[in-house]
Parts: structure tokens; C-alpha cells; sequence
């Protein structure tokens, strides 16, 4: 009990410390990669290709000063980033993030708590993530970021919807709700992947998951081209960093969502499906990237159309053509 007690701990404070630190890289990684699809440079200046640009935004972060702005509701707007952070990494306590392994004779399961409705809770605490910019929104005194919070809770919940529905005809195929589970189901190989039988859960999902990362085309929470940072206008220093590394953290741990549920995971638990596992995760954190340097965002009204007359209806067929083809 003491050495599962003491492996817990680890798992939770290298998960901590590595996505807290991968926030950052991702940050840099993103300037980058939309400066070459846009034909400049991005970092260069602080240190060789602007590497360094990570440690000067996290002093910069640390040492600015934290204001709090007249006729905000303190407790609530000082709560409010944590939440948002919270929330990402409470979600990745039932993520696998690579097979299990044997060092120095104790076997080591890279996952905090392999409970039977992993993905279920996985999606439960990211929607709970909602109420950190809710609260954040609410709690400014700045109508604008009142309108971006009205903005961000109507996505949210939209999307939530077709999340869930989306997960329902591959789960009803696995028979169960443990992510080892899902990705077990595909151990056969490539042609064992879910995204060939559920083609249409898979995009469902993706799409979906721009939206509740708050990503582009889905980018309504806080508009690129508006001169404010939506509910997130308000903030400084630390507490504004906080957003974005809930936000970061979200894309790393819905990428590995996809990837064990529909790409076949870590396969059958080798050192290459480890690494192919990794890849995959990679591709889809670039595929975020991408598509902000590619698409510009909808409207308020196109996105809730989509969500709510498109996908959800393919979402309940698609359920429902499962279900009959699982009968016969």
C-alpha cells in the first residue's frame, strides 16, 4: 500500500510538472509553427532560434504584478484560473499515457487511476472546466468579458452534447468505459483502429474538441481580432497564465483522448506502440496548430447551427446505425 501510495504521488507531480512545462513549449512551438505558414520568423531574439522566449514569458508571468481590479468580486475572479487548470489536470488522472513498464523489477502503470469509466470521467471533469472562465467572466467588472463568458458557456455546453453522443457508438462497440480498455480493443493493429469503424464518431469528435479547447475556427471565447482577451480581459500576471495553461493542457490531453480511442492507442504495449502513441499525439497537437493558421473563425450563430442541426443529428444516426449493425 506505502509503495502504491508513494508511486501515486510521483505520477501526479511529474504529470503536473511536465504539462505545466509543456504549456510552455507549446506556446513557443505554436509561434512557430504559424510564423512559417505566414512567412516570418516568430521568436529569434532571445536566445538561438528564440528558444529562451519560454523562460523569459514564464519571469515575466511570475514577476508581474498580480492587479486586481476595482469592483470585481475578489474571491470569485481570484478562483476562477485556478479552476480552469484544476479541472485539465484532474482529467488526466484516467489517461494512459504509455504502456506499462518494468524498471528495476516493479512494474510501473503510466496512469494515476485505471478506474472502469475513465473516459466518462475524462469528459465529465473537461466540462466542468467550464465554470473557470464562467466564473472569470462573470466576476470582471467589463461587460466585454461578460459577453465572452455568455460566449464560451453557450460552446461548452453546446459541444459537450456532441462529445458524448460521439463516444457512444464506439463505446457500445468496446462494451466498456476504461480508456486500457478502448485501447485494448485495437491491440490487433492498424486495421483494428476504431476511426475504420466509427469514421463519422471520429470526425464528430474532433470537431467537437476544437470547441471545448476553445480553438480556432471555434475561437469565440476570445476573439483573435477583437482588442480584448475575452474573460480573460481583466487578468495579469500568473493568474492570466493560468488560463492558458489549462488551455494548452487541455489540447495535450484530448489529443491522447483521440489517439487511444480512435487511432488504436499504444497498440498492443511495446516500445513502438509507445513511441507510435506519441507520434499520433504530436500529429494532432500540430493538427490545432494548423488549423489556426489555416481557417478563420464562424460566427456565433453558424457555430451554434452546426452544433445543434448538423452534428448532433449525424451523431444520434450514426448511434443508432451502430446499434443495428451490433445486432445482426
Amino acid at each position: 500500500m506505502d509503495a502504491y501510495l508513494i508511486e501515486t504521488v510521483i505520477k501526479i507531480v511529474v504529470i503536473l510538472l511536465l504539462f505545466s512545462a509543456l504549456a510552455g513549449f507549446g506556446t513557443y512551438f505554436e509561434r512557430k509553427v504559424l510564423a512559417f505558414m505566414q512567412r516570418r520568423l516568430g521568436p529569434m531574439n532571445v536566445g538561438p532560434y528564440g528558444v529562451l522566449q519560454i523562460a523569459a514569458d514564464g519571469i515575466k508571468l511570475f514577476t508581474k504584478e498580480d492587479l486586481i481590479p476595482q469592483g470585481v468580486v475578489p474571491a470569485i475572479f481570484k478562483i476562477a484560473p485556478v479552476i480552469t487548470v484544476a479541472t485539465a489536470f484532474m482529467a488526466a488522472a484516467a489517461i494512459p499515457f504509455m504502456p506499462e513498464f518494468t524498471a528495476f523489477g516493479y512494474t510501473v502503470k503510466p496512469i494515476i487511476a485505471d478506474i472502469n469509466v475513465g473516459i466518462l470521467y475524462v469528459i465529465g471533469v473537461m466540462g466542468v472546466g467550464l465554470y473557470g472562465p464562467l466564473l472569470g467572466g462573470m466576476a470582471s467588472a467589463n461587460k466585454f468579458a461578460l459577453i465572452s463568458t455568455a460566449r464560451a458557456a453557450a460552446v461548452f455546453i453546446s459541444y459537450e452534447v456532441v462529445t458524448g453522443l460521439s463516444l457512444l457508438a464506439p463505446l457500445m462497440m468496446v462494451g466498456s468505459l476504461s480508456l486500457i480498455d478502448i485501447n485494448n480493443f485495437q491491440a490487433g493493429g492498424f486495421t483494428h483502429w476504431m476511426i475504420w469503424s466509427q469514421p463519422i464518431a471520429f470526425v464528430l469528435f474532433l470537431i467537437a474538441a476544437f470547441a471545448e479547447t476553445g480553438r480556432t475556427p471555434f475561437h469565440l471565447i476570445a476573439n483573435d481580432h477583437e482588442l480584448i482577451d475575452g474573460f480573460g480581459t481583466e487578468y495579469s500576471g500568473m493568474r492570466w497564465g493560468l488560463f492558458f495553461i489549462g488551455e494548452y493542457a487541455n489540447m495535450f490531453f484530448i489529443s491522447w483522448v483521440i489517439a487511444l480511442v480512435f487511432l488504436g492507442g499504444f497498440g498492443d504495449g511495446s516500445v513502438l506502440g509507445a513511441l507510435a502513441l506519441f507520434l499520433k499525439v504530436s500529429f494532432f497537437f500540430f493538427f490545432f496548430l494548423w488549423t489556426r493558421a489555416a481557417w478563420p473563425d464562424v460566427r456565433p450563430d453558424q457555430l451554434m447551427m452546426l452544433c445543434w442541426k448538423i452534428l448532433m443529428p449525424i451523431a444520434v444516426v450514426n448511434i443508432v446505425i451502430t446499434g443495428i449493425v451490433m445486432m445482426f
